[in-house]
């Protein structure tokens, strides 16, 4: 983990400062925090199935997804486990600013030698027309920008999975 003055990731940075450049002033430059509300359990543990899940079909495809996306899943497990880690994974350092972007993502495909980014998301009913953009899409681009910014090429776009109940 590299040291700097300001570690941000997509949620409590970008889109803090989205949300709220006051409050991302506060919380970087006073430690004044915004309260965080109730966090549900159902969806970090869904989280943790689903990837239990995605990681027996390393190098294929989930039966589910398989046509509907381009690529594979990344085959390196060690690496992705690596970069699904928000302490020791995806990292940018900006000297300038002495601030690292970081993130954590769900899972990576591969398209020949191109890295597409795969996020999971649960939810209690189905997605509404635009909410992806809307919620998503600064987390996803951030991780394209890691990724890339670590080295490897990147498709210029991203997945996002939804699991919801029927």
């Amino acid at each position: 983990m590299i040291k700097a003055k300001f570690r941000i990731s997509p949620t409590t940075g970008l889109n803090l400062f989205k949300e709220c450049p006051r409050c991302f002033w506060l919380h970087y430059n006073e430690k004044v925090h915004r309260p965080r509300g109730i966090f549900p359990s159902l969806p970090g543990g869904m989280d943790l199935v689903i990837k239990d899940y995605f990681d027996k079909y390393r190098g294929e495809m989930v039966p589910e997804l398989e046509g509907q996306v381009e690529g594979q899943l990344m085959p390196n497990l060690d690496l992705l486990n690596k970069w699904r880690n928000w302490r020791m994974g995806l990292e940018y350092y900006d000297k300038e600013r002495d601030a690292v972007l970081f993130g954590a993502l769900d899972d990576c495909l591969v398209y020949k030698d191109q890295y597409i980014p795969l996020d999971y998301k649960t939810r209690g009913f189905p997605v509404k027309e635009g909410d992806s953009e809307k919620y998503y899409q600064t987390q996803l681009d951030t991780y394209s920008l890691l990724i890339s910014e670590n080295g490897y090429n990147v498709r210029d776009f991203a997945y996002l999975v939804y699991y919801y109940p029927e």
